[in-house]
């Protein structure tokens, strides 16, 4: 099941792979913002659930809830499948009453989903995650990895950035140009948690005109004077564009992941920075430095930071050697994720059980 836009880059090859070794593959979604999309676009075949209701409260979430399960559970009960894989609470619910084995496949710790984490994680079979996620008191029933769940999309040999996909929306490429990106930070996670004013806003645009081009994504309605920054680009090209930036900005925390994965310079800007833990992000910034997290209280840390990327001379180079070496101590997740779903449930206990001989198989 697929919930958010990420968890179709996070399973499309995963599910390709599937059903290339002759799998059925069910696929239902919540079409939260592109994702609909992003499927049709793929050409996958798909069911679809609601999505939940703009205002909500906790009476109508438990509806909502009651809802989607009982949606889920009469495709289940149709299709039949043998394994329950996503990153949708629901499916532990499901598995439950149909007694079929379901998998949380996450990247978050246990401090920042806590709610979810609390009404969902006791039902699932396991939790699949990186290594450096923290599963709280459910740390028996987690599998984890040494890879991060983007790495099953931007794993290099799945994915290559291809510069005629960026030249084709008129991106020159002899010529630095920067990506901002705007998150709506309103996921179950995010309350509170802000990023960007329209005051630190401009003055990030302005000091990254003066150096290149600047292209706005966002999720989030624009100030009128920052439309003419919107990227407008088709879903699935983000990545080749995003390769190809001499920098990232953002208060997204999935797209901070993508740009480390990518090897681009990389700046982070909210409230979860120093408030609350995120041990993948914190491994790529403070073990392979490819990426900085810098608190909203701070903006000066934020400009002083661009400005020292700016001025550093290979800049690019520096943060691809970093990349490279974050690489050869990661695994291809794709590659582990379809061997885990074939080979279960053998494949938990030898995973769990695994040392760096048994990962080899998987680089």
């Amino acid at each position: 099941m697929i919930s958010h836009p990420a968890h179709f880059w996070m399973f499309r090859y995963t599910i390709d792979n599937l059903k290339r070794d002759g799998h059925k593959v069910v696929i239902v979604i919540r079409p939260k913002d592109v994702l609909e999309q992003l499927c049709i676009n793929a050409g996958m075949e798909f069911y679809k659930v609601k999505n939940r209701p703009k205002k909500w409260g906790m009476f109508g979430l438990a509806i909502f809830l009651i809802e989607k399960i009982f949606e889920v559970w009469h495709i289940a009960r149709k299709e039949k499948p043998d394994l329950l894989v996503g990153s949708d609470g629901v499916l532990a619910y499901v598995g439950t009453l149909l007694r079929i084995p379901s998998f949380e496949f996450f990247e978050d710790d246990y401090s920042v989903i806590k709610l979810y984490a609390k009404m969902f994680f006791p039902f699932y079979s396991h939790v699949v995650c990186p290594y450096v996620c923290d599963a709280g008191k459910w740390d028996d029933k987690k599998v984890g990895y040494p890879g991060y769940q983007k790495l099953t999309y931007l794993w290099p040999t799945r994915f290559e950035p291809n510069p005629k996909v960026v030249s084709g929306y008129g991106i020159p490429l002899d010529k630095p140009y920067f990506i901002i990106r705007f998150a709506k930070l309103s996921a179950h996670h995010d309350v509170g948690v802000h990023g960007f004013t329209k005051e630190i806003a401009a003055t990030v645009i302005n000091k990254l005109t003066a150096h290149g081009r600047v292209y706005i994504t966002s999720e989030a309605e624009l100030p009128e004077e920052f439309e003419q920054y919107r990227l407008r680009i088709k879903p699935l090209d983000i990545h080749h564009i995003l390769a190809y930036a001499s920098l990232y900005i953002g208060d997204s925390q999935s797209m901070a992941v993508e740009a480390s994965m990518l090897g681009t310079p990389c700046l982070r800007f909210n409230d979860f920075v120093g408030a609350k833990k995120i041990s993948v992000l914190e491994e790529l910034d403070e073990k392979y430095h490819l990426t900085k997290g810098i608190s909203s209280k701070t903006p000066e840390v934020l400009y002083a930071k661009i400005d020292e990327i700016l001025a550093m001379p290979d800049a690019r180079e520096t943060y691809q050697e970093r990349r490279k070496k974050m690489l050869n101590e990661k695994i291809d997740v794709t590659k582990f994720w379809v061997w885990f779903l074939e080979n279960y449930p053998v494949s938990a206990e030898q995973a769990r059980k695994a040392d760096d001989k048994f990962w080899k198989q998987f680089r």
